[in-house]
């Protein structure tokens, strides 16, 4: 809780309600059996069976396509200029509200069981009665683990390691409702498959998208930083430095996604084994997305539509109807005040997201149209420049800060691949002032400036203080 605040107090219920949620590293929205990936068709049973029966929200995105950001926005409903962990080194800031500590103070057992990767440490943090994680990025194979404060190493595979501890909280639980963040390693690089998945897609040929080739069709328009970017570690001709290049990475990442996909269903059984799961909301979602190969690049922290873009899926029987696709755009921001609306429990005022429960209940509300994307340049990673960005349902538009370089805007609903941006022809800066002096074509001009506003617009009203030029800081 921040200073100052008290403690919403939960709405009696009239039965026990359970939370599980599952989150992924690094898992882009489409990499899915049900959802055409070549590869997964028929793999995966159970991630398939969340999109088939339960309800898929079909544009989830990350306000920010960086592990520990979208994971502090995850906990406190708030975007990275509030909230403060702006790279992947940074420690949660003591005192925040976060939607464990508020369920565990009115009434509800909470556990984390994995990553939980802000500041490096795995000491047990607030708002958690059990506590199972590991250092950093941890390790894929015989892990070291804390498991409330006592560090132990542990045989076997991470992500079934952290399941076998999820279930053994769900069954410890008694009467009292509980709230499970199960927080998967998987799939982050270096790509470690389990040795039972290992090498399953080692005859298939890969699917490269239609940007991956390095010819002037696909660098036309492109930023000159993002076009230098391929041959870094962030792009397909440096693949983060991994022996076998793309093609290994490729490989690896899909055979780690079918240790999540048997993970969810055995949490899945075992809430059924136990009668817990009409009224439990089970809940998987990925932090950010991943680029495989588009417009050269791989890895995420860009506002492109596979680095943002997340899968989102729910179930609950009791409450939720099924076989049902939200279209309406959902945020990371909106995890915790849904749990917590789940729970009864009012949301405090420094939430900045919404609930998704109405969606969840298929009941008709006003919802938002457009969302604010924000990347802050990290010393880790500085071949990727500050982003500032407003996606729409029509358009998505980038801007950059600390280089000297274009903007990109792109029409999703002409061009879902991104591959024309339409700010490509006009000139990146050679002449003084800022970018978008130099765009002559008048219906373009306005567009953009049309879209800027509403970027400025929206920055403000989250509490940010904007500058077209110098970029942003919190209020």
């Amino acid at each position: 809780m921040q200073a100052g605040q008290t403690a919403p107090q939960a709405k009696p219920q009239s039965k026990r309600r359970n939370i599980v949620f599952i989150l992924s590293d690094d898992h882009r929205f489409d990499f899915i059996g049900a959802l055409g990936h070549p590869w997964l068709r028929g793999r995966t049973p159970n991630l398939d069976r969340m999109i088939t029966s339960g309800i898929h929200f079909q544009n989830a995105f990350a306000t920010t396509s960086l592990c520990s950001p979208s994971r502090a926005s995850i906990l406190t409903s708030q975007y990275v200029f509030r909230h403060g962990v702006v790279n992947n080194t940074t420690a949660l800031p003591q005192g925040l509200a976060t939607f464990p500590a508020l369920l565990k103070q009115n009434g509800y057992r909470t556990a984390l069981a994995g990553k939980w990767h802000m500041g490096g440490d795995d000491q047990p943090q607030p708002g958690f009665d059990h506590w199972f994680s590991f250092r950093g990025q941890g390790e894929y194979i015989d892990p070291q683990v804390n498991r409330n404060g006592q560090r132990t190493r542990m045989k076997g595979y991470i992500a079934d390691i952290l399941t076998d501890e999820a279930l053994q909280f769900i069954r410890s639980s008694g009467n009292q409702p509980f709230c499970l963040y199960l927080s998967h390693k998987n799939v982050h690089g270096p790509f470690q498959p389990s040795p039972k998945h290992k090498s399953v897609f080692r005859d298939l040929d890969i699917p490269y998208p239609d940007t991956y080739e390095n010819t002037p069709e696909n660098g036309e328009g492109k930023p000159e930083w993002l076009l230098k970017q391929r041959n870094s570690w962030h792009g397909v001709d440096g693949v983060m430095g991994i022996p076998g290049g793309f093609e290994r990475m490729y490989r690896g990442y899909c055979e780690g996604i079918l240790a999540i996909d048997e993970s969810i269903g055995r949490v899945r059984e075992e809430l059924q084994r136990l009668g817990l799961a009409k009224d439990t909301l089970l809940v998987y979602m990925g932090d950010n997305g991943y680029l495989h190969g588009e417009h050269g690049l791989i890895d995420k922290r860009v506002m492109h539509e596979p680095s943002m873009r997340v899968p989102l899926f729910a179930e609950c029987p009791s409450l939720a109807r099924s076989a049902v696709a939200v279209t309406h755009m959902a945020l990371n921001i909106d995890i915790a005040p849904t749990f917590l609306d789940f729970a009864g429990v009012p949301s405090p005022s420094s939430f900045q997201g919404r609930s998704l429960l109405p969606l969840i209940k298929g009941e008709s509300v006003d919802w938002r149209q457009e969302f604010a994307y924000i990347y802050m340049w990290e010393r880790e990673a500085p071949m990727t420049p500050t982003i500032l960005g407003l996606r729409t349902g029509q358009y998505s538009y980038m801007q950059y800060h600390g280089v000297w370089d274009r903007f990109e805007l792109y029409d999703i609903v002409k061009d879902p691949g991104q591959k024309v941006n339409l700010l490509g022809k006009v000139h990146s800066g050679l002449r003084y002032g800022r970018f978008e002096s130099n765009i002559g074509d008048p219906a373009l001009k306005s567009l953009h400036d049309g879209l800027q506003k509403r970027l400025q617009a929206e920055l403000k009203r989250l509490g940010g203080r904007f500058d077209p030029q110098w970029g942003m800081a919190a209020v």
